[in-house]
């Protein structure tokens, strides 16, 4: 069987639910506050080179007001009490980033002047610890669908599959974009937006829907 005809059952199950309820609630976010987007950028920024959960729990017990003024020796106590390998270089990070507390503004701007792939061009540039897969997760959280969260388990489905000829080892920005546009054009021939397959991908690989 086929990674489409995988997917395409997929979407017949009863998890099609649950991630259709993940993508509402993605599309709800323009309508919450700036501390509340940076809460998501500091997600975002933990989830590199670390499990979700582990990132998912750190956010939760730090909090939007937490992320926007907890001091950096605070905020790097509780991510290493939450087993995180890079505490330090974390809570820098997101210390760091403060200066984009409304990122919200920033981002919608982005998007209405010049498109998702430029907003996420801004944030790779402007905040450190950001790559071009958690620029991409972050503008999916906030309700952003059309790039794609090239992580681990995508890219070893796109590879499995023949999508791609091989996982790479690392991902330049040129091998980011190409790659890209191959999971675009899969989504396009499943007729979905790449924020949804990916969350189908993800869940074949994980048994998760998280975020």
């Amino acid at each position: 069987m086929s990674l489409i005809d995988d997917i395409n059952n997929l979407r017949k199950s009863q998890i099609s639910r649950k991630i259709d309820s993940r993508l509402n609630e993605f599309s709800s976010f323009k309508n919450k506050g700036s501390r509340e987007w940076f809460s998501e950028l500091s997600f975002c920024i933990l989830t590199a080179n670390s499990k979700a959960r582990t990132a998912i729990s750190i956010q939760k017990e730090i909090g939007a007001e937490g992320f926007c003024n907890l001091s950096n020796k605070k905020l790097s106590i509780i991510i290493k009490k939450n087993k995180h390998r890079f505490h330090n270089n974390k809570a820098k990070y997101i210390c760091e980033a403060r200066g984009n507390i409304d990122i919200k503004n920033k981002v919608i701007i982005l998007v209405k002047r010049r498109g998702q792939k430029e907003a996420r061009e801004w944030i790779v540039k402007n905040i450190n610890g950001i790559g071009y897969k958690e620029a991409s997760h972050f503008l999916r959280n906030v309700g952003y669908f059309n790039l794609a969260i090239l992580d681990r388990h995508i890219l070893n489905l796109l590879a499995e599959n023949g999508f791609i000829k091989e996982k790479p080892a690392s991902l330049s920005r040129k091998n980011y974009i190409e790659i890209e546009k191959v999971f675009n054009n899969l989504s396009k021939s499943l007729n979905m937006l790449p924020a949804e397959l990916d969350m189908y991908m993800w869940y074949m690989k994980t048994g998760e829907v998280l975020k």
